[in-house]
């Protein structure tokens, strides 16, 4: 190959002439060459494993609720929550008003009653 100047001058034996790479130089490109090819396989080495993981996991158990549970005439759930031996429930009134109404898990009978403060 012959390069040419922009004077039309042959320039190829200047190019030739160039020093050679430094040792240190060349294990230093290498050295971010390798780093990177690796940090790029660990990054889809974790994607897959999370993948996996996430996958492998599925849903998990469905809580047991009531059928059916009885409020108040007028008032509608808007949170329900499930402890041990409890279930709590967010309600509003009509009126607006909030409360929450906890009941026993196995009897659904009412614990207590909090009224949400506006």
């Amino acid at each position: 190959m012959i390069l040419i100047s922009w004077k039309g001058e042959d320039i190829t034996d200047r190019t030739s002439n160039a020093p050679a790479e430094p040792a240190n130089l060349r294990w230093l490109r290498r050295l971010v060459t390798t780093l990177t090819v690796v940090l790029i396989l660990g990054v889809i080495a974790i994607v897959a494993l999370l993948v996996i993981r996430l996958d492998a996991a599925g849903p998990g158990p469905a809580l047991a609720l009531p059928a059916e549970i009885a409020l108040p005439d007028g008032e509608t759930a808007t949170a329900l929550t499930r402890g041990t031996g409890w279930i709590a429930i967010v309600t509003r009134d009509g009126a607006g008003a909030e409360r929450i109404r906890v009941l026993d898990a196995g009897t659904l009978m009412e614990r207590s009653v909090t009224e949400m403060a506006r």
